[in-house]
């Protein structure tokens, strides 16, 4: 991953990741860097609904970009991730091709594969073409590698979502090595691994899945949907008992997620 400033984020945690870019704010020395950690903050208002705040931020940042690549393309992004966010996905996707286009131009092939992967989601009706335009990059560029995980993460949820569950095991698959190949994160390979393993059990597949759902309550922190979707596939085994636990662990998980 060749983002200089991915590493500051923590997008479980925004409160942290604010505090984290506001020192690195402090630290740049031009103009377009600031602009470039503005962006960034104002991802973090939109992460939080706050879009006044957003766009007040990006406002800013656009003022320091000048004609410095880099941060027009952030700027573009983030501004489209705001439209999309706010409920304006069609408005958000011209961004989001801007910033691919200037991207490339501007060899930032990580910034593009993330403009690729967000016009896939912006726009359904081009969803197919993005995600191999996504693809594409992630397969000539290493520096945008990463983004064949969710890429094809979310071609699998297209397929599944619309009923096409072989195309969706077949994108499952192919994300899961993606994945699998990132060793930075670990509980991204966990949720491609459910998500093969829920895509078999809908093909009637279940005794191979058990493996892999057995694998992603194992190494993962106790998360519902695991429990739930294994649960799911020991009743299609008919190991009654096994799967009345684990609906029972997932029904907990879910209550103290909801008295949060």
């Amino acid at each position: 991953m060749t983002d200089r400033l991915r590493s500051l984020w923590n997008f479980d945690d925004l409160d942290r990741s604010e505090r984290r870019l506001r020192a690195q704010l402090d630290r740049e020395e031009s103009d377009a860097g600031r602009a470039e950690v503005l962006t960034q903050l104002a991802r973090i208002e939109g992460l939080r609904t706050d879009f006044g705040g957003c766009e007040r931020l990006l406002q800013e940042a656009e003022t320091l970009a000048g004609d410095e690549p880099v941060a027009r393309v952030r700027v573009d992004l983030e501004r489209g991730r705001k439209l999309r966010s706010s409920g304006e996905a069609e408005a958000s996707v011209p961004f989001f091709e801007a910033a691919f286009e200037r991207a490339r131009r501007s060899g930032e092939p990580f910034l593009a594969g993330d403009a690729a992967h967000m016009v896939a989601i912006a726009d359904p009706d081009n969803l197919l073409e993005w995600t191999e335009r996504g693809l594409e990059l992630a397969d000539s560029e290493p520096e945008a590698a990463y983004w064949a995980g969710p890429l094809l993460n979310n071609l699998g949820w297209h397929h599944f979502e619309t009923g096409d569950y072989d195309a969706a095991l077949t994108a499952f698959e192919r994300a899961l090595e993606a994945r699998e190949r990132d060793s930075e994160n670990p509980e991204q390979v966990e949720i491609a691994r459910y998500a093969v393993g829920k895509t078999l059990r809908a093909l009637g597949r279940p005794a191979e899945a058990v493996t892999l759902l057995q694998q992603c309550v194992a190494n993962s922190e106790p998360d519902p949907y695991f429990h739930e979707e294994l649960a799911e596939t020991y009743a299609a085994l008919g190991r009654s008992g096994e799967a009345r636990e684990h609906a029972e662990v997932a029904a907990r998980l879910q209550s103290r997620g909801a008295a949060r």
